[in-house]
């Protein structure tokens, strides 16, 4: 089989540990899951269903860097905790959402916030805020194996070494299992996906020269410069 150019390299994420990639098939980030983070913008933080938006596999980047993107003036970090998925499924229970995570990780899910939120005032979707090139800088997955699976723990950001997100996985409003389970309802879940989990509050706009260090309790840090 030929094609008519030559197709994209996959992209994949090293495993802490082992000469083996985790290649990546989807992106999911689920929206306002830290009650603090829902609140300082502008929403309930009262449990409502949990609500999806995805970035694409080849915005990841494990260089270190994030090239400021165009057609903004207010680019926003967003720590967070991403999960890799190793087995799939469809309407996958709570009680067994576990078994089919991979490992751990830790990303950023940087954000056009000017254009996400000219997009939440025409009731449009928000791909052009988040899904742009670069937007996803991420770690080196860990294996479930190595370090159990997190449900409490240190979450954070600093800017320049000054701390700007706090929190704590243990206040994430849809806890991972649940995340799985509902995302496993609307989406058939295959090994390669990634769910990026949400941010505790603080975010805030960043500009060339930032130097971003985040760290997730028991699994991880990244270091990540705007270029």
């Amino acid at each position: 089989m030929s094609y008519v150019f030559t197709p994209p390299p996959t992209v994949a994420l090293p495993i802490r540990g082992s000469s083996e990639l985790f290649p990546v098939r989807r992106v999911y980030c689920v929206g306002r899951n830290y009650a603090e983070h829902a609140i300082e913008m502008g929403h309930d933080p009262d449990k409502e269903p949990p609500f999806f938006f995805q970035k694409n596999p080849d915005n990841i980047v494990l260089d270190g860097k994030f090239p400021y993107p165009a057609m903004t003036k207010d680019v926003h970090y967003e720590i967070e905790l991403i999960v890799a998925i190793g087995k799939g499924g469809e309407n996958i229970p709570v009680e067994q959402a576990l078994d089919h995570v991979y490992g751990y990780g830790v990303a950023l899910d940087m954000t056009r916030r000017d254009l996400q939120g000219e997009a939440k005032k025409m009731g449009r979707p928000w791909e052009v805020g988040k899904a742009f090139e670069e937007s996803a800088p991420s770690s080196e997955i860990v294996p479930a194996a190595a370090i159990g699976h997190p449900a409490e723990g240190a979450i954070w950001l600093k800017v320049n070494g000054e701390l700007k997100q706090k929190g704590d996985l243990n206040q994430l409003i849809w806890k991972v299992p649940e995340t799985i389970a509902y995302l496993s309802g609307l989406f058939r879940l295959a090994p390669g996906d990634i769910i990026m989990t949400g941010t505790p509050a603080g975010v805030g706009s960043t500009k060339k020269g930032d130097v971003l260090e985040g760290h997730v309790e028991g699994v991880g840090d990244l270091k990540v410069e705007v270029v």
